[in-house]
């Protein structure tokens, strides 16, 4: 048995709302929407939103939009860095860096508060020669 891929499904509290935000701000495109979940794509990524925002329905409370996270690999972190500066979403916290553990990320937040972190591997330095 092999496991394939993952689809981060994320709480909202406004399902048109976020699908919106998700499809100016992050690029996305929209494949379904309803009144208790949207599906959006870009590229090979899928992201589901499922709405949290009844109070009296246990595992749909609106507490619960904004407690979630995501990670995004991509091929090229710069331009995906500089769209999303561009759209103003960058997590003041969470400005392009390079991580110990050998990836360079940042991170964006929806309009919930769900955190998203876009990242790549770490360049290797180039070799240099001695003349």
């Amino acid at each position: 048995m092999t496991l394939t891929f993952a689809i981060p499904a994320l709480p909202v509290r406004n399902i048109p709302a976020a699908a919106t935000f998700y499809q100016e701000k992050l690029g996305f495109t929209l494949r379904h929407q309803d009144e208790a979940i949207a599906v959006l794509a870009r590229d090979a990524v899928e992201i589901h939103l499922w709405e949290a925002n009844s109070p009296d329905v246990r595992g749909a409370e609106p507490h619960l939009a904004g407690s979630a996270s995501c990670r995004i690999s991509t091929t090229d972190l710069p331009a995906i860095y500089e769209e999303m500066t561009a759209a103003g979403i960058i997590h003041p916290n969470g400005k392009l860096q390079t991580q110990w553990w050998g990836v360079d990320d940042f991170s964006v937040l929806d309009l919930d508060g769900n955190l998203i972190a876009f990242f790549a591997p770490t360049p290797s330095p180039k070799p240099t020669t001695e003349p």
